[in-house]
């Protein structure tokens, strides 16, 4: 786990007004600090920290996905941390399943990470569309993003991010396997586990360089917290098929542990994806998290 100090502490930063009996809601890009503000607010207002990030959910790769070590652990309650086998498949509707016995539960939930679609379905609510058999799924795999997105009516390819193969393979699988397409499931959305006006939600808006450098710092303290050391012994667990690998930086580590790639090159392939991947991030919060109140990162002097 990346060492804690690499992390704003928040003391300077001012929240907004946070009743004890609300939930919290934040998101962030990668390597923002997200989780040293939940900590924050967990050890002074009580609450307790709950995973919103697609790739935390599953075991392996602790080390890689950023997830709380014993010594944060030992700090505050946390939920939905590794709980999911390495090898399989978990959508939001399991998230938000999941998550329901957490936000009836006794604690008031911090809920903390960057995959928006997790925080969209728990806001604005989830379709509720059938799963997607097998043989649907593996034929998918075998079409290239065009024509994927060729298989697409002209409503749901304007609600998608066309260069997001996962969410366009997802939608192509919707219509193929229901003869539904997805935006017509989405028009039957029930109403959302937690409106937003029944949270505090934040999101952590940083500087382009501040946060570059600090992705790039991440990696150094995840190679000297023993990343390395996990992937060796994820090795013969290892399926790129799976999941959980598409971590950021897994399928590099698996090649260095094969001698297929220097440390040199994984560490450049690495920040350069997290890089890209925290763009990604940051344009969705922009346009899909505006009546967010946002918490300028790095604070002003």
């Amino acid at each position: 786990m990346p060492d804690p100090g690499l992390f704003p502490r928040f003391s300077g930063i001012a929240l907004p007004d946070i009743p004890d009996d609300r939930p919290v809601l934040i998101a962030g890009p990668t390597a923002s600090g997200k989780s040293a503000l939940a900590l924050r607010i967990s050890e002074e207002r009580g609450g307790v920290i709950v995973n919103a990030d697609a790739l935390q959910v599953f075991d392996g790769w602790r080390i890689l996905t950023a997830r709380p070590d014993a010594r944060d652990l030992a700090r505050a309650s946390h939920a939905l941390y590794g709980h999911v086998p390495h090898d399989a498949r978990y959508s939001t509707g399991d998230w938000l399943r999941d998550l329901r016995p957490v936000l009836s539960g006794p604690l008031r939930p911090i809920i903390v990470g960057g995959t928006g679609l997790f925080f969209s379905a728990l806001t604005e609510g989830l379709a509720e569309i059938p799963p997607t058999p097998a043989e649907v799924r593996v034929e998918a795999n075998t079409l290239s993003l065009d024509t994927l997105i060729a298989g697409l009516d002209t409503p749901t390819r304007a609600n998608l991010d066309l260069q997001n193969r996962a969410r366009v393979q997802r939608a192509w699988e919707v219509a193929r396997a229901t003869g539904r397409q997805i935006a017509d499931w989405q028009a039957e959305t029930p109403p959302p586990d937690l409106p937003l006006s029944a949270a505090v939600p934040l999101v952590l808006r940083t500087e382009v360089p501040w946060l570059d450098a600090r992705i790039a710092a991440r990696f150094d303290a995840m190679l000297a917290a023993g990343v390395l050391e996990e992937a060796r012994a994820m090795r013969p667990r290892w399926d790129p098929a799976h999941q959980s690998a598409k971590a950021i930086g897994a399928a590099e580590l698996i090649a260095h542990a094969d001698g297929l790639l220097d440390i040199d090159a994984v560490r450049q392939r690495v920040v350069l994806a997290t890089r890209q991947y925290a763009k990604r991030q940051r344009t969705w919060f922009r346009n899909r998290m505006k009546s967010w109140s946002v918490i300028p990162l790095p604070s002003p002097d």
